[in-house]
């Protein structure tokens, strides 16, 4: 089994709380970044590993690359399968 990265939407996980004049985000009860707002609109400022595109919320993680594939390690010597 292999692993890859793959871009998974973590939207709808995300919470915010308002502190010193900036959204500070969370994921799962963790700092993940904050957002603040200005004559340019929004910024957010992401920890690594996460990105912010077209209104939604991203986070770059290892997946296995075929998720239904079995190892199995046969030992014909002691019969163990």
């Amino acid at each position: 089994m292999t692993l890859k990265k793959q871009r998974i939407d973590v939207t709808d996980k995300v919470t915010g709380k308002f502190a010193d004049g900036q959204l500070n985000l969370y994921l799962d009860d963790q700092p993940i970044g904050s957002m603040t707002y200005g004559d340019g609109g929004s910024r957010f400022q992401l920890n690594s590993g996460l990105e912010q595109s077209e209104n939604r919320f991203f986070q770059m993680a290892d997946v296995p690359s075929k998720p239904d594939e079995k190892y199995v390690d046969c030992d014909d010597e002691n019969g163990w399968c």
